[in-house]
């Protein structure tokens, strides 16, 4: 019997790919496909249980469903819904109905325990993202309608998600809680704030109770979209837990008093320390802060200084990191002010930080220093590709890259920012040719780039074999508005992932719709 030339199977393999690849992309749902073909069952499943979104009531089935495919599993979300409230306790005066529920506490202690006591059983396989979330449905129903809860997705899913973001508050009226045709006139009282960004469990949900060991897990999420506070004591006995864990994205919000600040500043210090000894390969921390919150607040700076302690922590963990990015809870100058005479970093290949000194009204004399402390710093890197020292906030957006050269490129410094600066070239190129270093910097102030900072990074250049230095002053695009630090990160173009894509989408809608701007 000769067979159908139509079906299946006598379809050219590079076909039968195209076609399923157009079935993942199409957002339906694919659980029927799975019993055409031992083939495109195959393939079926390897989508729908790479990722995996679990809430408390799917814990407790979770183990039994997903034992077939659990070496198919890449991504965990955990998405943890709190009780839901109402008008009486969107900004509570009451003491009493401060922080959360023992009922949301029992929620939270409980999926974990259920959580690790499953994927404790499984075997480690590649790599294993754990993305927790903690929030209220209600959270988005009163002062802070912009919000939204969703899972870790790429940058291209979040650039398809925008418009239907940006649309979502075009009609909405709700003048009890600040809100006039999807635009908020009016700032939220502190209590609504404090509300949103209650503490879970004080020191740690687990009550003394240890979480079972979960090998499996190689990456942790905590995203800024966690307003709930996770305390460091708390985020210490989760880590400790994952042994073999060698990547953590940590977005927290700052604190919205100064002198709580200072405590929790010193359990960053305790948390970073312990992560010194760990198997960590990739450490992403961004502090978000929003400018107009802390107007609200009596005894809470617009922005904070970073203390000196977290930046000396974060230092001395990240000798054994690949990557390393700390932004606003880590000042660049604080960072290599740590630096130890006998310390390397022998596998550091991309270093992100922020500096507070990167404005122009900072003093030019400590722009410097921090410079050529960078430049030292970085000729104990010798695997280093990108070095990023940035700044941003609302109304100022900076950038200093430095690429060392390697495969025929030039070493690279780049400065980025939001003020006009006449094009300038300085060059200097040493007799007998050669590849040189390229320093390019932009800002709306003139930065003299003085003979000792340049010749700490000419030595830099010349130990990473480029030759002599090129330094090129750029304009930014004068069209570039920086309503916040989210802007500052979009405009300034940093090579280095410095927060999650959906995140830094996240921060941008709330600014635009906080200024009234709708693109």
């Amino acid at each position: 019997m000769t067979a159908d030339k139509t079906s299946w199977h006598c379809l050219p393999a590079e076909i039968r790919i195209m076609i399923l690849e157009v079935l993942l992309q199409d957002g339906c749902s694919l659980a029927g496909f799975a019993t055409v073909s031992g083939e495109w069952q195959s393939i079926i499943e390897q989508h729908n249980f790479a990722r995996i979104h679990l809430t408390s009531s799917r814990l407790a089935d979770f183990g039994s469903i997903i034992h077939r495919n659990r070496a198919l599993v890449r991504y965990v979300w955990l998405c943890l819904e709190l009780r839901e409230y109402d008008c009486a306790e969107c900004a509570p005066d009451d003491r009493e109905m401060w922080g959360l529920s023992n009922t949301d506490n029992i929620v939270i202690t409980a999926a974990f325990q259920d959580l690790f006591s499953t994927l404790s059983a499984w075997e480690p396989n590649g790599n294993l993202l754990l993305d927790i979330s903690v929030h209220s449905p209600s959270d988005s129903e009163h002062w802070f309608k912009y919000l939204t809860f969703g899972p870790d997705v790429p940058s291209d899913e979040c650039d398809r998600g925008r418009c239907a973001e940006q649309s979502m508050l075009v009609q909405v009226d709700d003048h009890q809680h600040g809100w006039i045709a999807g635009s908020r006139d009016s700032a939220p009282p502190f209590l609504a704030t404090y509300k949103v960004f209650d503490e879970i469990m004080g020191e740690g949900p687990f009550d003394g109770r240890q979480l079972p060991s979960v090998p499996a897990v190689t990456g942790v999420l905590l995203r800024q979209q966690n307003r709930r506070r996770w305390k460091p004591t708390a985020l210490a006995q989760v880590f400790a837990r994952l042994p073999s864990l060698q990547e953590i994205h940590y977005e927290p919000w700052r604190e919205w008093d100064d002198i709580q600040q200072k405590f929790t500043d010193r359990h960053f210090r305790s948390l970073f320390e312990s992560l010194a000894s760990s198997q960590l390969r990739r450490l992403v921390l961004f502090e978000n802060f929003n400018q107009q919150y802390a107007l609200s607040f009596r005894d809470c700076v617009p922005i904070r200084i970073p203390t000196p302690g977290v930046s000396r922590a974060v230092a001395r963990a990240s000798l054994e990191l690949e990557h390393l990015s700390a932004s606003f809870m880590v000042d660049a100058s604080y960072f290599f002010d740590a630096r130890e005479p006998s310390w390397k970093w022998p596998n550091l290949t991309s270093l992100a930080l922020t500096s507070r000194l990167l404005a122009p009204d900072e003093s030019p004399m400590e722009i410097d220093n921090m410079l050529r402390a960078a430049a030292a710093a970085t000729m104990k890197m010798p695997n280093l590709k990108t070095m990023e020292i940035w700044n941003g906030q609302e109304g100022l957006a900076m950038l200093f890259r430095y690429q060392p050269a390697g495969g025929g490129q030039p070493a690279v410094i780049t400065w980025r920012g939001t003020w006009e600066l006449a094009p300038m070239l300085f060059r200097y190129q040493p007799a007998g040719g050669g590849q040189p270093a390229v320093i390019t910097w932009r800002g709306t102030w003139e930065l003299a780039l003085r003979p000792p900072v340049i010749e700490a990074w000419e030595a830099v250049a010349l130990k990473h074999r480029g030759h002599g230095l090129v330094i090129v002053k750029e304009l930014l695009n004068a069209g570039a508005v920086v309503k916040s630090h989210g802007d500052a990160i979009h405009h300034l173009k940093l090579s280095i992932p410095v927060i999650r894509p959906v995140s830094l989408r996240q921060i941008r809608m709330e600014h635009r719709i906080r200024e009234l701007v709708h693109n």
